[in-house]
């Protein structure tokens, strides 16, 4: 991954001790560059960024409406949930709704994220479940859709007529071909694209309209959903749904290794951040300065602050600083 640009340096007193490396792309409502740092034509894996792509065809196939699903399971569709109670028992209630099990779900068990979710498990001596799992909403999506479609049971399959859905509606809205696919955690097929495609896809999202029919209606109604519930979308702690709840308007999805989208409709803009290292506290950094940059969210806030404060120590001494590069334009000032 060529031609990245340093993003945010780490100091530790007056040594620099780490920098982060990445891409961004901001691109406008005809899914024109507006700004890039780094190489747009960088090809990467979207991971969990994109799952609002994902569910496109759900609502688009008629799917949704057909099940009778809300802004609950739409915004589960395209989540990544820390497992506590307040998503998992949606998603039970969901497979319930299709006459399915746990055992229908193709993802894998993973222990909850949340923390009185997992000590509850523990203390239970119960072993996690594929409906813990992060990606179960997206899972009862792609459920959901296969039931539709009257297609067989191993939906997650990259020839499977759910999957090949997705295939499409990704390469519709990134306006690429795509190059190939990794197998996600999930299990699921993740598409590849470039930067520049992913932030497209996204200024699409910003920009439907409701009514417009298709993956516009599509993408309004899942755009919608996400920004009514950021509890569903990550969960307490988690900067997606923090930063949601700090910068109204605004739709955020993070994904592993250190990807990051935003869809800002007031502004028709869409934006794609890809840290070369993967490391979560620079996506984090990086979205955040860019919505502070964009007027959306507060410096001062609580979320921006966890994300490019002083860093601080257990004793809570203030050790070092996040600065995020201003050679690149994203903040005019230093943390």
């Amino acid at each position: 991954m060529n031609n990245d640009a340093t993003l945010i340096d780490i100091w530790r007193g007056d040594f620099l001790e780490s920098q982060h490396r990445g891409h961004i792309v901001i691109c406008g409502a005809g899914g024109e560059i507006i700004a890039s740092w780094g190489d747009p034509n960088a090809v990467i894996l979207p991971r969990s960024s994109c799952k609002i792509l994902q569910a496109l065809p759900l609502v688009a196939s008629g799917a949704a409406p057909q099940a009778g699903l809300t802004s609950t399971h739409l915004a589960l569709a395209c989540a990544s949930h820390q497992g506590a109670n307040i998503h998992t028992q949606p998603v039970l209630d969901w497979l319930q709704a299709l006459g399915k099990s746990n055992d229908d779900l193709r993802c894998g068990p993973q222990m909850p994220n949340d923390i009185p979710a997992r000590d509850g498990l523990i203390k239970a001596d119960i072993s996690p479940c594929r409906y813990h799992n992060n990606c179960s909403g997206k899972h009862c999506g792609f459920l959901t859709l296969s039931q539709h479609l009257a297609a067989g049971p191993e939906y997650h399959q990259i020839d499977h007529p759910v999957q090949q859905a997705v295939l499409s509606a990704f390469e519709e809205v990134t306006g690429e071909t795509s190059p190939g696919f990794g197998i996600d955690g999930c299990s699921a097929p993740n598409h590849a694209c470039t930067i520049a495609g992913l932030a497209q896809s996204m200024a699409f999202v910003a920009n439907a309209a409701e009514g417009a029919g298709g993956f516009q209606d599509a993408a309004f109604q899942l755009r919608t959903a996400v920004m009514a519930h950021p509890e569903l979308v990550a969960g307490e702690t988690r900067a997606c749904t923090e930063l949601m709840r700090a910068a109204p308007g605004v739709a955020l999805k993070t994904g592993a290794e250190a990807v990051y989208t935003a869809i800002v409709p007031s502004r028709g803009f869409g934006v794609a951040v890809k840290m070369t290292d993967g490391a979560f506290r620079a996506s984090e950094a990086v979205i955040s300065a860019l919505l502070i940059r964009m007027g959306l969210l507060n410096s001062q806030h609580p979320a921006a602050q966890t994300r490019l404060g002083p860093i601080k120590n257990w004793d809570g001494l203030v050790t070092g600083r996040s600065d995020v590069n201003s050679e690149f334009g994203l903040l005019t000032h230093k943390i």
